[in-house]
Parts: structure tokens; sequence; C-alpha cells
């Protein structure tokens, strides 16, 4: 906290004489959000907390449409539907992906102080969308969902996940972030349509046959270069003013060529959103989504072992994925110390964890820290005001859908790039010199965008850590907690045939 100054200006002195008052310099009106959010302290301004919340805001809206459109739909027909044929309808998800995605955010703020935006984690909802409702109904899905929560809080309460953190080697800290910055910048890419899946050969490819044959993805390379041009001339605002101005150019573009949403008629429409206003702004949010959840439904329907394992996999899923990105924001954010930890470390694992609570109980789907939160800290955030700032918006954009869905993909997926490459920074951190070291490294920087997992990256880098360390001779310098957690990933990688054998 800043320490106040004590000193007894004003007061009588030792000759016995009151000595005049001298003038008072009047409070600038944001002394309180100083003193609260630690501002000057970090380094910071309530002008740049602002910017980097909006910038964060803008990169994540995206979730608002997304994820209910993953979970949810208009009807039966185009909509995920459980194991009882239920399923979720798309407004009434995207209401409570604003809601739940506000007030977590808003809290991690106030409790945490630090720059990040927690909504709907994308794995989370894609595997209870494609797996799960596969065996229980929605409601007992996001009761699994709460379960999980509840564990990652008692981890966190109990400081065993503060310990696991502190347990991880700097170098693999280092890694971790660096594989985030890569698997951000390829999100980028691959939402921007500017490298693409192929139909045989190569993985991916660039844009069309190697070529870069839509108008969006173009929109996508403008953003880009305004963007990178705005950082590296240090601009102040760059982010956000190369968001905004990228976001303009895309609705002149859409406004004169009528490009329209992707889609497989339409190969070469936007991603997403179409940079277009539609119908009215303001809309009430249906939020009967709201507690429709059944907590241990999932274990009467499939048995306990089998429902324990699905736990398990979320609960991995979340724990790790938050805890490596949370490291990666922390050292962009210039507030990690040197082994890697951050201030108020264990109350933002705690509050971390209630968003899985949170997000279960609205039926939203987990909440989790967002790496997308890199480019508000990479627009100057450094405190919790930004997050603050980010939770307004997020409430607001429970009414305002329509204005959050003007901001394309493409754009987003711009801003995204830039930040994974301020990230890539963190390399020099680790000795490369050292195989011991630089293999386990490489493999959790690289593993990470080519499995599209946070969790994954970091699996790989625990096991094949312990594992070298192990056999070269080093075997002291692996904390126990690193074979316990080691144990688990190796569980967690084998979880396929754990759960064929559990129904067999």
């Amino acid at each position: 906290m800043t320490i106040l100054d004590t000193t007894s200006e004003g007061q009588p002195q030792h000759g016995g004489q009151q000595q005049p008052a001298a003038p008072q310099r009047p409070k600038p009106s944001n002394a309180f959000l100083d003193r609260f959010f630690e501002i000057t302290k970090r380094g910071s301004t309530v002008a740049r907390e602002v910017r980097g919340g909006l910038v964060t805001f803008f990169t994540m809206a995206y979730i608002v449409i997304l994820n209910p459109l993953i979970l949810g739909g208009f009807s039966a027909d185009n909509a995920p539907t459980d194991v009882a044929g239920g399923w979720l309808s798309a407004a009434q998800v995207g209401a409570v992906t604003g809601l739940t995605a506000g007030i977590m955010t808003i809290l991690f703020g106030l409790i945490a102080n630090l720059p990040f935006g927690l909504a709907a984690g994308l794995g989370i909802n894609s595997f209870l969308a494609v797996a799960v409702i596969q065996e229980v109904t929605w409601a007992e899905a996001m009761g699994l969902v709460v379960i999980n929560g509840i564990l990652i809080v008692l981890f966190g309460v109990t400081g065993a996940r503060t310990a696991i953190f502190r347990a991880v080697p700097k170098e693999l800290k280092a890694a971790i972030t660096v594989g985030i910055g890569l698997f951000i910048a390829f999100i980028g890419f691959v939402d921007s349509g500017f490298v693409r899946a192929t139909t045989a050969g190569p993985p991916v490819q660039l844009g069309d046959n190697g070529s870069i044959t839509s108008v969006p993805t173009l929109v996508f390379i403008v953003g880009l270069l305004v963007m990178g041009i705005l950082v590296a001339r240090k601009v102040q605002g760059g982010l956000l003013i190369g968001i905004v101005a990228t976001t303009v150019l895309a609705a002149v573009v859409e406004a004169v060529m009528k490009i329209g949403p992707g889609s497989a008629s339409n190969p070469g429409g936007w991603h997403l959103n179409t940079p277009v206003l539609s119908g009215q702004l303001v809309s009430a949010p249906d939020l009967s989504l709201v507690g429709q959840f059944d907590l241990f439904g999932s274990f009467g329907r499939i048995g306990a072992l089998a429902a324990v394992m699905l736990v398990f996999t979320l609960v991995f899923t979340n724990f790790f994925d938050a805890m490596g990105t949370m490291t990666g924001l922390a050292k962009s954010a210039g507030v990690a110390h040197k082994d890697g930890t951050f201030p108020r470390l264990k109350s933002a694992f705690i509050v971390e964890g209630l968003g899985a609570v949170a997000g279960g109980a609205t039926s939203g789907s987990s909440n989790t820290v967002y790496i997308d939160s890199a480019a508000g800290i990479g627009e100057g955030a450094r405190t919790g005001l930004a997050s603050v700032v980010t939770g307004v918006l997020f409430l607001g954009s429970m009414f305002l859908t329509p204005l959050t869905s003007v901001v394309p993909l493409e754009v987003a997926a711009a801003a995204l790039v830039v930040v994974g490459a301020m990230m890539m920074a963190q390399i020099r951190e680790i000795k490369f010199s050292k195989f011991s070291v630089a293999l386990p490294a490489f493999l959790t920087i690289v593993t990470m965008p080519l499995s599209y997992s946070i969790a994954n990256g970091i699996g790989v880098g625990f096991i094949s850590w312990a594992v070298i360390s192990a056999c070269s001779g080093k075997i002291r310098k692996v904390h126990p907690l690193m074979w316990v957690v080691t144990a688990g990933f190796l569980v967690y990688f084998a979880r396929g045939p754990i759960n064929a054998l559990l129904g067999a």
C-alpha cells in the first residue's frame, strides 16, 4: 500500500510557537483510485488503466458472441443437444456470458488488483458442448463445472495451488509465457484466415492455397501493420487506436463490398462478427439460466467413477490453463517477481476458482483468466482498475450485444498477434545452452500452439523436466510437488483409455 506522508507540517515546534500552516495542495480527484489500486507505485496512470481496460474488453468481446454459438442455438435443430434432448438458448447464454464475465472481472480487479479479464473459457465450453453433454444433461454438466470450481477454490484457500506454482522452475515459467505468446499469435493467424487448414499435405497453409484471397484477411494485415507501427513508435493508446481505426475500415469495406459473414458458401466472409450495425442497439438481457444447474445429478446418471473422471479433466484444464496464463500475463505486466510469483497470488487463484463456480451456476461455462488480457497490458495496464473498466463494459454488453458485435474477429486477431510478439521477449530468460533446460522449455513452447492448449504445453513441460532432470543426475533439484503434478498429468494425458476402461 502507498505510505502516506505523516510529517508534522503546521504542528507546534519545540519553541512553543505555532507556525503558520502551509497552504494545502488540492488533492487530485483520483487520489483514492491511486492509493487503492497502487497505480503510481506500479508506474501507471488512471488514463492508461482506462485505455488498457478498453483494449482488453474489445479484444475479449468476441466471447459474448462466440460462447452462445458454442453452447447454444436458436432452436434444438441448430444447438448442441444433451443426452436428454435439452438445449440452451443462444440469447440466454449471451446474457449470462456478459453478466458472469462482468462480475468476475470486476471482483478480480478489486481483490487481486491485476489487469486480467475473466470470461467463459473456450477450452472448457467446447469440451462441454462436444463431449460432456453426450453423457449428461446441460444442467448436470454445469453442476460438474461448479464442483470443479469449488475444488479449485479449495486448492487456492489451502495454499496448495500457490505451493505448486512456487515449485515450478523459473525457466519453465518463462517458457510458459513464451508459449502463450506464440499460442495467441497463432490464434490470431487462424482467426483472421491468414493461415488455414489444408485438405491434404501440411496441417496449415498461408491463406487459401498459399495466397491471401479474402478481403477480411487483408483488413487483418492492415490492422496488424497499423498496430505494430503505433506500438513501435510508442504512441499512447496505440492498440486501442489501431482497433478502432481498423474496425472503421472494416465497416467501410463491408458497406461498399457487401462481403457478409463467412460460411461454407462464402469462405471469404468475415469470421464470427460482420462489421455492421443492424437492428436495435439496446435489448434487455434474459437471465433465466442463472441457477439452472444440477450439482450431483451426473453421479446418478453415469456413475461416480465416470463423473469423477469428467471432474478431473475439468480441474486439470482449468487449473493449469489459468496458472500458465496468469504467469505469462504477470510477466508481461512487469509485476512478477524474480521467482515468477506476483502480488496477491493467493487471492488471484481463489477469485479465478470462484469464476468457475459462477460460470457453472449461470450455465455460461467456467470463467477463467483470458490470455487476451495481454492486449490491455500491452496498452499499459498494470492494476486492477483496468479489470474494473473491462468488467463494467462486459456488464454493459448484456444490453449492447449488437454494438459489441461490430468489431470483427479479424481486428481482434491483429491485436493478439502484436501482443504475442511482445510476450516472446521472455525467451531471453531461458538458458538454451543447457539442454536439460532447453528441451523441456522448447516442448512447452511449441506444444501450446500445436495442440491448441495451454494445459497440454504445461503438462509436456512438467513431465519432460522431471524425467530429464532425474536421468541427468539432478533429481534433487526437482521439487516433490513437481513429481505429484507430473503423475497427475500422466493420468490427464491417458484419460481417454482410462475412460474407456471405466466404461467397459
